[in-house]
């Protein structure tokens, strides 16, 4: 969480969320007013966050991750326009999944990359898969959400199947899980092998370019700094031109 994430919690009289997120930050909602809710709810709690604000209540509306990417922020904005809603609304950042599991993989973003959610929930799997297929032949490096559920098993399936159509199949793929949570889990593996692990709907994963490399346990995609620049340290520079001297 953001320090700015937490002063607007301090700050909020209620606190609405969907239930799990809301179990994670107890500390967070001593003295509140809480309004929580199950999965499948956003758009009844954005609807009474939005209803409380407008009575002039001050309300803390609790995303995962960034609220603007792939969570709440937006609905927010389309039900308040609808609606006619005149209340104050302020997106505050958060780190998002694709930044926190980046972090513990590595530097596998390190130039252009593409977010794609295999949900197909509120998109339609056709337009999915032709997002696939356009990063996979641009060569990005790809960050998948939603990757997996008890019910749609086999979206990472065909995913894999496009990306081994531009990339070779030693292409590096992290696979983190429950990201800084109790149950956190990285794995390091190829796009080859990347279904032999365990994928769920906390999963992040996240396939290397053509030019990503592993070293030293992290996933590493170049910017182009070695093309353009002596990166040797001055310690090697001199070994080196000791060496030419002998």
């Amino acid at each position: 969480m953001t320090a700015a994430a937490i002063r607007a919690l301090d700050d909020s009289e209620i606190i609405v969320g969907y239930k799990a997120y809301l179990d994670l930050i107890p500390g967070c909602l001593e003295g509140k007013k809480i309004v929580a809710s199950q999965m499948m709810k956003e758009v009844d709690r954005c609807i009474k966050s939005l209803e409380l604000a407008d009575e002039g209540r001050k309300v803390a509306l609790v995303s995962g991750g960034d609220p603007g990417i792939y969570a709440m922020a937006g609905l927010v904005f389309e039900i308040a326009r609808e609606n006619d809603f005149d209340c104050d609304i302020e997106v505050i950042p958060g780190i998002a999944a694709v930044n926190g599991c980046a972090a513990l993989l590595g530097a596998p973003l390190m130039h252009d990359f593409a977010v794609i959610s295999l949900s197909d929930l509120l998109t339609p799997w056709e337009v999915i898969e032709k997002r696939l297929q356009a990063a996979a032949g641009a060569d990005f490096v790809l960050a998948i959400y939603n990757p997996k559920s008890k019910r749609r098993t086999e979206q990472i399936v065909r995913a894999r199947e496009i990306l081994l159509d531009h990339r070779d199949p030693g292409t590096p793929v992290g696979i983190v899980t429950a990201a800084t949570r109790e149950n956190e889990s990285i794995v390091l593996t190829t796009l080859k092998n990347m279904l032999d692990f365990e994928i769920g709907m906390q999963s992040t994963v996240i396939v290397g370019n053509s030019q990503t490399y592993a070293w030293n346990g992290k996933m590493i995609t170049p910017r182009g700094y070695i093309g353009k620049y002596d990166l040797g340290t001055s310690k090697n520079q001199e070994f080196c031109s000791s060496a030419r001297r002998g």
